[in-house]
């Protein structure tokens, strides 16, 4: 029985980053075996244990043969004649197939450590064609690591997508793989990977449908909406943003691809329109209602909330109510964050000053600080308490307002 550390922890420790989880495979042990060593077994598709003291993962040697469609379709062999470099030949890329013994001694049957240090991508077999998963594995590593794909796996890729083996991957693995993209450093790169290899057309067509289509460059001196997006998520992703804000930041202007082309470079009416197709795809991903919901809110509203600085008090208090501001405060602030990123993630504007979020925090900070009780008493009929309420809170907007830019009358 010997036991070697493999896959991310090694490769991350060759790259000098912080190691989160460590993964071990085991040669030449049997499930029985392991048990009476005390490990608890925990696997329920192949044979995998959690150390009795540290709780990591150890898993025995094993291959898989392909099936059936789809990431679910193989079917596993664990045994004690299964080697260390057949375990390591199921592995997707080159970089998460190389281990490292007990004593130390890094084990790289196929490459990795070279395209480590070159920055590529690669594939580890034509295994790698099997799992439609590993396509948005790749796209996900080219957003951590800034690594270009290699050419050949590139080539798989859209064979994969050709074939229709990407039209199998299911709607909660597509959300984990790219929520976990969304949250790297560089969560374009993701995008443009997708992109490339076809995938992105079929996994997200409402994203895919906005590279050319152009915007009015004297407002996005990028023109083009998709590369607009990209800048945009780029540029939350910078700012250490949520996910939520993240998403929202990605969808927002999913409105645009529908404009008809004689209308091109203005999208009238955008908004509402985006707030829907953001609505459908998150409901087609399944994706989780905090990051649905602010993403519906973002593309309905980043309009108004751009035009913060010429809208009336009236109409800031509209904007707050639509937003369900009073009541949920702390995703307002999600809400303003996404549409800053919006505003931000394009040429020349990363260190603008962006005052409208400012200035709408003011105003919901006025508006909630009314005594509505007090509003309420001052009505003569039970019909005329909501417009009371809503008086003071637009005197309460204008006053606060007053001292910081115009502010248009109710």
């Amino acid at each position: 029985m010997k036991v070697y550390q493999v896959g991310g922890s090694v490769r991350d420790e060759l790259l000098g980053l912080p190691v989160q989880d460590r993964d071990y495979v085991v040669v030449g042990a049997t499930p029985e075996e392991m048990e009476r060593r005390g490990f608890r077994p925990v696997g329920k598709d192949f044979p995998v244990f959690l150390h009795p003291e540290t709780h990591e993962e150890y898993a025995l040697a094993r291959t898989e043969r392909k099936v059936a469609r789809g990431y679910k379709g193989f079917e596993i062999y664990a045994s004690p004649d299964v080697t260390l470099e057949q375990d390591l030949a199921r592995r997707d890329l080159t970089i998460n197939a190389i281990a490292k013994d007990e004593e130390g001694r890094i084990i790289d049957p196929f490459g990795g450590v070279a395209d480590l240090k070159a920055g590529i991508l690669r594939h580890v077999g034509p295994a790698f064609v099997e799992d439609p998963v590993r396509i948005l594995r790749v796209a996900r590593f080219a957003a951590r690591f800034d690594f270009q794909v290699a050419p050949e796996t590139l080539a798989l890729m859209r064979e994969m997508v050709a074939s229709g083996e990407v039209d199998h991957l299911v709607p909660e693995r597509v959300w984990q793989e790219l929520a976990r993209g969304l949250m790297e450093k560089k969560p374009s790169r993701l995008f443009h990977v997708l992109r490339e290899c076809g995938a992105l057309k079929r996994i997200l067509p409402e994203v895919d449908a906005l590279f050319g289509v152009p915007q009015p460059p004297q407002h996005h001196p990028e023109v083009d909406t998709g590369v607009h997006v990209m800048m945009v998520i780029d540029y939350a992703a910078g700012q250490g943003f949520t996910l939520p804000v993240r998403f929202a930041a990605l969808v927002h202007d999913l409105g645009k691809a529908l404009t008809p082309k004689d209308q091109w470079p203005h999208h009238p009416g955008h908004e509402a329109k985006g707030a829907e197709l953001a609505r459908q795809l998150g409901k087609r991903l399944r994706v989780p209602h905090d990051c649905c919901d602010l993403a519906v809110l973002a593309a309905r509203h980043h309009g108004d909330i751009h035009r913060a600085m010429e809208l009336r008090p009236s109409t800031i208090l509209d904007l707050l109510q639509a937003a369900d501001a009073f009541r949920r405060p702390a995703r307002f602030e999600a809400l303003l964050l996404a549409c800053a990123a919006d505003f931000h993630g394009r040429p020349g504007y990363a260190e603008r000053p962006y005052p409208q979020a400012d200035r709408l925090r003011e105003a919901l900070a006025a508006a909630r600080a009314v005594d509505a009780g007090a509003a309420a008493r001052e009505a003569t009929e039970p019909s005329q308490i909501a417009e009371r309420v809503r008086q003071a809170r637009i005197q309460a907007i204008r006053e606060r307002l007053s001292g910081r830019g115009s502010a248009a009358p109710a």
